[in-house]
C-alpha cells in the first residue's frame, strides 16, 4: 500500500476531510443582519450544550472559613446550585471602604483546584502553579474588584468521589455521562458560573454593571462559552483558550470538556465571538503555548476583531500575547482587563 493509502488507516484522516468540509452554517460575514444572525447564532449553541440546570431566586450561602487580611476578606464559602449539586467558592471583598466594587468570577481549568486562586500552596506543584500567575483571585481583589473564585465541576475538591473506576483525567467520566443524559459538561459548568453571579447580584457592595468572569485553559473555555450565553457577564478574560477549533481541538490531544456535539456544522469559535460583542472581550495568549498555537488564536482572534468592527466597538476587544507558553500573563493582561472593565457599557442587541 502506498504512504498516502496507509494514512487512511487512522480515524483522523477522515475526521480532519470531514472538518474541512464542514459546513459551518451560521458562520459570520461582514454582509449578516447583525442581530439576526447573533439571535440564531445563540439559539443554536444553546441549543448545543443541552438544558442548563440551575435554581432561581436568592443564594443561601454557608461559610465554611472566614480569613482577614489586611487588604481584604476572604470567605470560602458553600451553596447549591439544583437540591443535588453542591457548589465551593471563595468570596474575596476589599478593604479600601468604597461603596460598590466591580467583581470578577474566578475560574481554574485542570490545576489541583480553586485554592489556587487565592495563592493557597499545599505542594510543589502548587508553587509551579502560581508562578504562572494563576492566582486569580488574588490579582482580582488586588486589582479592587470583589473576586468569585469558584471551584469547577470535576476539579479540585468537586472530583469525582462517588465512582469507584475513574478515568485518569479528572473531567472525562462527567463529560461522558452528561453526554448521554442529553445535555453536555460544559452546560453544568456554566450552570454553577450563573448561579455565583446570582450570589454576586445580591451582594449590595458589588457593581452590577460590572461583572467579569476570567478563566485559564478549561476555566477560559467555560469562561467563554458562559460570555455567550450569560449577558449579565460584562468582561470576559480568556487566557489560553480562545482558538480556532481546527488549529486546536480539532488536530491536538485536548480533554474531552473542550468538545462541543455538532459545532462544526454551525460556526468556528471565532464565530461565537458574536455572542459577546459588543461587550468587552480580553484573549489572553502565549506565544509558545503547546495546545492552543498562536497561528490559530491571531487568526480567531482577526475575524472577531471584524465582530467588533461591525457592531461599532472595535476597542472593545484585545489580544494580550506573552511570551511563554500555556501560562497566564498578569502583569500584560491587567491594564487591559481594567481599562475595559472602566469603559461605558455598549448596548447589546438581543
Amino acid at each position: 500500500m502506498k504512504e498516502e493509502e496507509l494514512k487512511k488507516l487512522s480515524p483522523s484522516y477522515f475526521h480532519l476531510r470531514m472538518m474541512e468540509r464542514a459546513p459551518k452554517s451560521l458562520a459570520f460575514s461582514p454582509d449578516v443582519d447583525f442581530p439576526r444572525w447573533q439571535g440564531k447564532l445563540r439559539r443554536k449553541l444553546k441549543q448545543l450544550l443541552g438544558p442548563i440546570y440551575k435554581e432561581e431566586g436568592p443564594v443561601e450561602y454557608e461559610v465554611l472559613e472566614a480569613e482577614e487580611k489586611q487588604e481584604y476578606s476572604l470567605r470560602k464559602i458553600a451553596f447549591y446550585n439544583t437540591p443535588d449539586v453542591l457548589v465551593l467558592a471563595y468570596l474575596l471583598v476589599p478593604k479600601d471602604g468604597r461603596e460598590k466594587y466591580p467583581a470578577m468570577v474566578c475560574l481554574q481549568g485542570h490545576t489541583p483546584g480553586a485554592h489556587l486562586s487565592v495563592g493557597r500552596v499545599y505542594n510543589k506543584e502548587d508553587e509551579e502553579n502560581l508562578a504562572n500567575d494563576r492566582d486569580f483571585a488574588i490579582q482580582a481583589v488586588k486589582n479592587g474588584y470583589v473576586a468569585l473564585a469558584m471551584e469547577q465541576r470535576a476539579f479540585g475538591e468537586r472530583q469525582e468521589k462517588l465512582q469507584e473506576m475513574r478515568a485518569p483525567h479528572t473531567c472525562h467520566d462527567a463529560v461522558m455521562h452528561a453526554l448521554m443524559l442529553g445535555h453536555t459538561f460544559t452546560a453544568e459548568r456554566i450552570a454553577d458560573v450563573m448561579r455565583g453571579i446570582d450570589l454576586l447580584y445580591q451582594l449590595p457592595f458589588v457593581d452590577k454593571m460590572k461583572i467579569g468572569c476570567m478563566g485559564e485553559s478549561g476555566g477560559g473555555t467555560v469562561t467563554f462559552y458562559a460570555s455567550c450565553i450569560e449577558p449579565r457577564i460584562t468582561l470576559s478574560v480568556v487566557i489560553c483558550a480562545f482558538c480556532t477549533y481546527e488549529d486546536s481541538i480539532m488536530t491536538i490531544y485536548h480533554c474531552a470538556d473542550n468538545y462541543i456535539p455538532n459545532a462544526l456544522l454551525y460556526f468556528g469559535e471565532e464565530d461565537l465571538a458574536g455572542l459577546i460583542a459588543p461587550r468587552p472581550f480580553v484573549i489572553v495568549a502565549g506565544e509558545q503555548d503547546p495546545i492552543f498555537p498562536i497561528q490559530g488564536v491571531r487568526k480567531a482572534y482577526e475575524k472577531a476583531k471584524l465582530i467588533y468592527k461591525k457592531v461599532g466597538h472595535p476597542q472593545n476587544i484585545e489580544l494580550v500575547v506573552g511570551p511563554g507558553g500555556h501560562r497566564n500573563y498578569a502583569d500584560l493582561a491587567w491594564p487591559v482587563i481594567n481599562k475595559l472593565m472602566l469603559m461605558k457599557p455598549a448596548k447589546e442587541d438581543r
